[in-house]
């Protein structure tokens, strides 16, 4: 499976040391420049002898192994989940903010197993700027092609071998290797020691069969993770099934939360250019935001991004579409992408408030995101409309989680209503949470320019938004309890 033609990254040789080995193997020779030093264990200190730590257990990443896991967060709805036969992807989400520069990447599997694995991680969505190529055949393969062409920025080669074998191999890809190559191993034994002789050789990293996906995502993002690069946020993308929805208002009231209750900075982008809400629902009239960004993307840089940003108080910010209709908005998809790109490095999250229309950029936005949350109402337009949006997403993001359903509006009065459990059992998704339909406080908070945590923290909508927001963030969020009075106390006794 080709995607384009390789380029080679100017990074550290993997193999230029071979001078390092004991009994284990032969010392290495060859490599295209000569070029040998000596690179010491990198878990020398970590790893004492007769420690009894399982490579396959840690999915073949002893750093992951002596790193305690996170704790999972229990499911809303957990008994309608399991009621529809829906059970989430597996992974704790630490993959969402990966991000894959530039570069060349060969895969050189060897069994059935680890050819798909690599197939879709190089079709995977943080994979979209790296050139992949998954050629089968291990290193005798890899060997083979870079005889006759220059090595790329990362080759991933699978080998059966073991002990001084997989080290001849190694050395014979050496030979051929250019001195800005990274290579990782994967391998068929569960071994420390193998382990850390591959790290003395200069193996950038060795994985134990079978391995996933996203863990081979998580190693290329390790490997070439730049120190001096702009922090990157965590992307959250609101889109309606349908107009009406309530999209935007949950959006900015959840980029509240977040930024209230989890004490946390938060940026809103509303991509709704000639419609959006967000100025008005935050009394903010800037003179400068979003179409001004997109029309010169290249111009966007740190200063120019903190004076279009609008405080709305001292943790949120926003990024406000001009609600104009006295110009066309005829920005190409690239420039949403660098646009939403350089606001990721200003804030831990980013809320993207997306219109509800269908467009080549806003596609690639959702797909790009690292959370979904399709806002829905119960009935049959909403159904279909989020059906086809969630057949889309589990189509392009197969290594992610599948979006966060809302139902919102629910027990309008007067209207007919499809039932939360044939809504649930059509999608296969349970919502994280059902928004009641209350007109007054939405209404009286869209007016007021306050959100549903100011207006009315004890309101069901917002212990609803409370339970998308710890859906996502896999925190709960700390509610504050009204102080009581004394005369409160004393009338009550």
């Amino acid at each position: 499976m080709t995607h384009n033609p390789s380029t080679t990254a100017n990074l550290p040789d993997p193999f230029d040391a071979f001078d390092d080995q004991d009994d284990y193997a032969a010392p290495l020779e060859g490599g295209h420049n000569g070029h040998h030093s000596v690179l010491d264990d990198p878990f020398a200190d970590e790893i004492e002898d007769g420690l009894d730590v399982s490579l396959r257990d840690a999915g073949g990443d002893l750093r992951q192994a002596l790193t305690p896991a996170p704790a999972a967060q229990a499911s809303a709805m957990s008994g309608l989940q399991a009621a529809a036969g829906f059970s989430p992807q597996a992974g704790d989400g630490s993959g969402d903010a990966i991000s894959i520069p530039r570069i060349a990447i060969h895969f050189f599997p060897e069994n059935d197993g680890t050819l798909q694995v690599c197939d879709t991680a190089a079709l995977d969505r943080r994979m979209s700027r790296a050139q992949s190529i998954v050629r089968r055949g291990g290193v005798d393969e890899a060997v083979a092609a870079y005889e006759q062409e220059p090595t790329p920025s990362l080759i991933i080669v699978e080998t059966n071998a073991r002990g001084p074998d997989i080290m001849d191999q190694l050395s014979r890809l050496a030979e051929v290797c250019d001195a800005s190559t990274k290579v990782v191993v994967i391998g068929q034994h569960n071994d420390i020691s193998l382990y850390r002789e591959l790290m003395r050789a200069g193996v950038s990293d060795y994985l134990v069969a079978p391995v996933q996906p996203l863990q081979l995502i998580r190693v290329i993002g390790g490997l070439f993770t730049d120190p001096e690069a702009p922090f990157a946020g965590r992307t959250i993308a609101f889109i309606g099934a349908r107009g009406g929805a309530g999209s935007s208002a949950l959006a900015h009231n959840f980029a509240y939360n977040l930024s209230e209750s989890m004490q946390t900075n938060t940026v809103i982008a509303d991509y709704d250019l000639p419609f959006g809400t967000a100025g008005l629902d935050f009394n903010q009239d800037p003179l400068q935001g979003m179409a001004e960004a997109l029309n010169e993307p290249d111009r966007l840089d740190a200063t120019l991004l903190d004076r279009m940003l609008t405080k709305c108080s001292e943790r949120l910010s926003l990024f406000s579409a001009p609600a104009s209709l006295d110009q066309d908005y005829l920005a190409d998809e690239e420039a949403y992408e660098e646009v939403t790109r350089k606001v990721r490095s200003v804030a831990p999250f980013i809320v993207l408030d997306l219109p509800h229309l269908w467009t080549p950029w806003l596609k690639k936005a959702l797909i790009s995101a690292d959370d979904v949350v399709i806002v829905a109402t119960p009935d049959l337009a909403s159904l279909r409309n989020a059906k086809n949006l969630i057949d889309l997403l589990k189509t392009f993001r197969p290594n992610d989680n599948p979006p966060k359903l809302v139902l919102n509006q629910v027990d309008m009065p007067g209207r007919p209503e499809i039932p939360l459990k044939d809504f649930t059992a059509a999608l296969g998704l349970v919502p994280v949470c059902a928004i009641p339909f209350d007109p007054k406080l939405f209404g009286q908070a869209s007016n007021n320019a306050q959100m549903i945590a100011e207006l009315a923290p004890a309101s069901k909508a917002h212990e609803a938004l409370n339970q998308l927001t710890a859906a996502i963030t896999g925190r709960t969020p700390e509610v504050k309890k009204p102080q009581k009075s004394f005369l409160n106390k004393l009338f009550r006794k």
